[in-house]
């Protein structure tokens, strides 16, 4: 092995020649050879780093949108309560719409102490009121930041106002009343009676008073079965032994 020295000004490098090519061409290829690792390395590594990228983008949190009150009920519709003759109560759920403002138009409940919040306006008193009086309340409280709004008060959830069926029903719980309904009709919501059931006579309890219903004579179309179905009251239970 024989030592090649190298000259450059005063330095003297000192190289052994079995390290160094022998030609040019030995050269590039002893560099291509070095490199061509480096780069298939490289190139290993880009899906990786992409992968990597696409992973620390999912993982960010979205944000969440605000929190929407009464979703279900904004999606509800009306109620077909009168509203000549209804009275809204505590708890019940409305719709408030005034014309070409979707800030004004909302939906509310009726807070136990019988009124409603809205914007501008404030509390309004609503239990005890029809939807037609109300919505002549709120209009003419708008009046006094627009000029003729047009204001449409409807119901779409009535929780004021109930009565029960129990007993020997296929289908008892507690019912919306909506609107009038008679004995018979109630009657009707459950799905028929259970087997063995008394349909001679079925209780209806109002507080302290009972009172009764022949379900097989007013079928029959007998006077007094019929004076029996009257109309249901708020609260009012009716039972099937």
């Amino acid at each position: 092995m024989v030592p090649v020295r190298v000259w450059r000004g005063s330095m003297i490098k000192v190289y052994n020649k079995k390290y160094l090519p022998a030609t040019l061409e030995e050269a590039r290829m002893a560099t291509a050879k070095i490199s061509i690792p480096f780069v298939l390395l490289a190139l290993a590594c880009i899906p990786a780093w992409g992968q990597s990228g696409k992973n620390a983008r999912a993982t960010i949190p979205e944000q969440a949108d605000p929190p929407r009150a009464n979703v279900a009920a904004t999606e509800a519709v009306a109620q077909p309560v009168d509203p000549h003759s209804y009275l809204i109560g505590a708890e019940d759920i409305l719709r408030i719409e005034v014309f070409r403002d979707a800030d004004l138009s909302r939906v509310v409940n009726v807070r136990p102490d019988g009124k409603i919040t809205l914007l501008l306006v404030g509390d309004v008193q609503a239990e005890g009121l029809t939807p037609e009086r109300l919505t002549t309340q709120v209009k003419e409280a708008y009046s006094q930041f627009m000029t003729n709004p047009e204001v449409t008060v409807s119901v779409i959830g009535v929780n004021s106002k109930s009565f029960v069926i129990t007993g020997k029903v296929n289908r008892g719980g507690k019912f919306p009343l909506v609107t009038p309904i008679r004995v018979f009709d109630a009657l009707g919501l459950t799905g028929g009676f259970q087997d063995f059931a008394d349909t001679k006579k079925i209780t209806i309890v109002r507080g302290g008073e009972r009172l009764y219903f022949n379900y097989k004579d007013f079928v029959k179309g007998k006077k007094e079965a019929v004076d029996q179905n009257i109309l249901l009251q708020n609260g009012d239970t009716i039972l099937v032994k």
